[in-house]
C-alpha cells in the first residue's frame, strides 16, 4: 500500500512551510531515512526523511511552494500503484523542471568551481559502501545558499559524510573562479533571493512601515564589565569555573534588570492596547549562514547570570544548526530584543524593532574616551555604546530615555 509524505507541523503557530529543495525526483527509488527534501518555517530549516521504502510515485509540490502543514506533499509506493487519492489537488504547485534549473551562468560557475577544486585535489569521486551521498544538513544549506555543486565531493566526515568544512573549501575555490570569470567580461552574477531572505526583508520593511521608531544613543562606563570578564577568564584557566560568561551575557543581564524597573519597555504594542509582561522573555539576535534569527529565552528574568549565559549560548547554537524550535523564533515569543554588533567594531547603529515588541537595544563596541578621573586628572575610560530603538506609539521619549539610562547604570554598577 502506498504511503503519503506529509508536511510536518513544526510548532503550534506554524500553518504553512516552504519547500526549499527536493533531493529526490519522481520515479526514483527511496529508502527509509533518505532525505527527500528540505523545508523551512519562518526562519528555521529542516530536512524531511523518507517514511517508507519504495518509489517516489508522485510529487505534489515543487521547489519554492508554500505548503499547508499536515498536507500530502508526495506519495511513496510500488510501481503502478494509484496516487490520485493522495493528491491534495494543488496542481498549480506541481514541480516545474524548468524552474528548478539554474541559470546558464550559474551552471557554468558551478562546473568551473568544481573543476577548480578537482585541480587542487580537494574533489574526488564519492565512493561509499552503499553508494549514497552523505551530507550534513548545515553543509547542504551552506552549499545551497552559495549555489555550489557538491555531488562529487568526497566528504571528510565519518563514512565519507560531507561536512561544513568541506563546503568551505569549495567556497574558497569558487572565489578564485568568480575572479577569473570577471576578467572575461562578466560584470556581475545574479541569484534569486532565498526564502529566508524574503522573510527577513518583508519583516524589516513592515516594521519600519507600520511603527513610529526612534533611536536614542548613550554610552556606559564598561570598566566593571571588563574587570568581571578578566576575572572569569582567570577562573576558566584555573578550572575554578566552567561557564564562559561573555560581555554580551553581562549586558543582557543588565538589560533584564532594567526591564524589571521599566516594565512599559517589556511590552507588545497591539494597535488598540499594550500588553505589558510580568516576566522578561529575552530575544537575542543571532547571525547564521541562512540569515538573521531572533530566538527567545523564556523567563530570562528568573535566571541567574550563569543560567542565562548557558541559555544564550544554547539558543544561538540551535539557530546555527537549524534545530531551534519554531515557537521560539516567532516575533511574539520575546518581549524585548538585544542585538550586539560590538564584536564587529560597530560604534553606533539603528536596530529595527521586531514587532510587536516595543523596543530593541543595539550593543556597540567599546571605545576608550577621555574622562575626568577626579581632582582635575583626566584619563581614558572604556565606554560601551548603547542604541535603543523604541516604538513611540508605545513609549514616550522621556520614559525611553530613563530606561536607557537605567541600562547604563546597571552596566556601570555591575558586580560579578
Amino acid at each position: 500500500m502506498a504511503t503519503a509524505v506529509i508536511m510536518p507541523k513544526q510548532g503550534q503557530s506554524v500553518e504553512t512551510c516552504i519547500v526549499t529543495k527536493w533531493f529526490k525526483k519522481k520515479g526514483e527509488s527511496v529508502s527509509v531515512g533518505d532525505i527527500l527534501f528540505s523545508y523551512e518555517t519562518d526562519k528555521a530549516a529542516f530536512d524531511l526523511e523518507s517514511p517508507a521504502d519504495g518509489i517516489l510515485l508522485d510529487v505534489f509540490f515543487g521547489d519554492g511552494a508554500e505548503v499547508p502543514v499536515l498536507v500530502n506533499v508526495a506519495v511513496i509506493g510500488k510501481s503502478g500503484e494509484a496516487t490520485e487519492v493522495f493528491n491534495p489537488d494543488q496542481s498549480t504547485h506541481s514541480p516545474d523542471t524548468a524552474s528548478k534549473a539554474s541559470t546558464a551562468l550559474e551552471a557554468i560557475e558551478a562546473i568551473k568551481a568544481v573543476k577548480a577544486i578537482e585541480a587542487k585535489g580537494l574533489n574526488k569521486v564519492l565512493s561509499t559502501p552503499d553508494g549514497k551521498l552523505r551530507i550534513s544538513p548545515r553543509a547542504r544549506r551552506l552549499a545551497g545558499d552559495k549555489g555550489l555543486n557538491y555531488n562529487n565531493l568526497q566528504g571528510s566526515g565519518p563514512n565519507g559524510r560531507i561536512i561544513t568544512s568541506d563546503i568551505e573549501k569549495i567556497l574558497s575555490g569558487a572565489a578564485i573562479i568568480t575572479k577569473s570569470v570577471h576578467t572575461t567580461g562578466v560584470e556581475y552574477t545574479e541569484q534569486p533571493l532565498s526564502n529566508v531572505r524574503k522573510l527577513i526583508a518583508k519583516a524589516m520593511h513592515a516594521s519600519l512601515q507600520n511603527s513610529a521608531q526612534i533611536t536614542h544613543h548613550m554610552s556606559a562606563d564598561a570598566r566593571h564589565l571588563l574587570e568581571a570578564r578578566q576575572k572569569i577568564k582567570s577562573e576558566l584557566s584555573s578550572g575554578a569555573t566552567k561557564q564562559d560568561i561573555t560581555l554580551n551575557d553581562m549586558v543582557c543581564w543588565c538589560v533584564i534588570r532594567a526591564l524589571e524597573k521599566f516594565p512599559e519597555a517589556n511590552s507588545h504594542f497591539l494597535d488598540d492596547r499594550i500588553k505589558i509582561f510580568h516576566k522578561v522573555h529575552l530575544g537575542i539576535a543571532v547571525d547564521t549562514p541562512r540569515g538573521l534569527m531572533v530566538p527567545s529565552i523564556k523567563n530570562a528574568s528568573d535566571m541567574d547570570l550563569v543560567k542565562l549565559s548557558k541559555e544564550l549560548k544554547s539558543v544561538a547554537e540551535a539557530c546555527r544548526k537549524g534545530s531551534i524550535s519554531p515557537e521560539l523564533i516567532q516575533s511574539t515569543a520575546a518581549t524585548f530584543t538585544v542585538s550586539n554588533l560590538g564584536s564587529y567594531g560597530v560604534e553606533m547603529f539603528t536596530p529595527v524593532i521586531n514587532l510587536p515588541q516595543a523596543g530593541i537595544l543595539g550593543v556597540c563596541t567599546i571605545i576608550n574616551r577621555p574622562a575626568n578621573m577626579g581632582n582635575n586628572i583626566f584619563g581614558f575610560v572604556p565606554y560601551i555604546g548603547l542604541s535603543l530603538t523604541y516604538d513611540h506609539r508605545a513609549i514616550d521619549g522621556g520614559p525611553a530615555t530613563m530606561f536607557l539610562k537605567e541600562i547604563k547604570e546597571q552596566i556601570e554598577n555591575f558586580k560579578y
